[in-house]
């Protein structure tokens, strides 16, 4: 059994809130730690999304998928990083994403309700949720601008310099997705 100092959350939920042993604790008392086996869902479009989910190791892929059957690729999520369908999470609506595994991965998972008690508890809880949310917001604000403003290949190319470790564990049609280009066309970049 992991002792509390074990986790990986509390590392990343440490850049931004000092915790004591006893918040420690209590977050524990909250979270569930699921095992998630490559291609598993943790999230399918059109379900309710109660959860938010930190990638304690592995990497997850949300995604949708429209009525012609095309997938786009909305964001990656590897190891020390969170993942939900914000939009479902907060507003309580059908989900707009699928949330798949790309390896074997361990999430913790915390509910949307026990979320809301520990800020209740905690309340500098809110400060980090906060913080995690507008440094989200902050990085769709910057693929917007970037996907007006540069040219597929620049897309590629500052996808990979910033995040390598995601790089390295998706597929390239998984990248074209998220880029929103087929892979035919993100080959033919490539190879320039």
């Amino acid at each position: 059994m992991q002792s509390v100092n074990d986790y990986q959350i509390f590392k990343n939920i440490q850049k931004h809130i000092l915790l004591s042993d006893s918040d420690k604790k209590h977050l524990i008392s909250l979270i569930k730690v699921k095992n998630i086996l490559k291609k598993e869902f943790v999230l399918k479009q059109g379900q309710n999304c109660k959860k938010i989910y930190f990638v304690e190791f592995g990497s997850l892929r949300a995604f949708n998928v429209d009525d012609e059957g095309k997938e786009s690729t909305i964001m990656f999520a590897v190891q020390d990083w969170w993942i939900t369908d914000m939009n479902c999470f907060i507003n309580k609506k059908p989900a707009l994403l699928s949330i798949e595994a790309l390896e074997n991965s361990k999430v913790i998972e915390l509910d949307f309700y026990l979320l809301e008690e520990l800020y209740r508890k905690l309340p500098k809880f809110e400060r980090f949720f906060r913080i995690l949310f507008q440094n989200a917001y902050i990085r769709e604000q910057q693929r917007a601008l970037y996907n007006i403003s540069y040219t597929t290949e620049e897309r590629y190319w500052q996808f990979i310099e910033k995040y390598p470790a995601i790089s390295k564990k998706v597929t390239q049609k998984q990248i074209a997705s998220y880029l929103g280009v087929t892979p035919e066309f993100l080959s033919s970049v490539k190879n320039k």
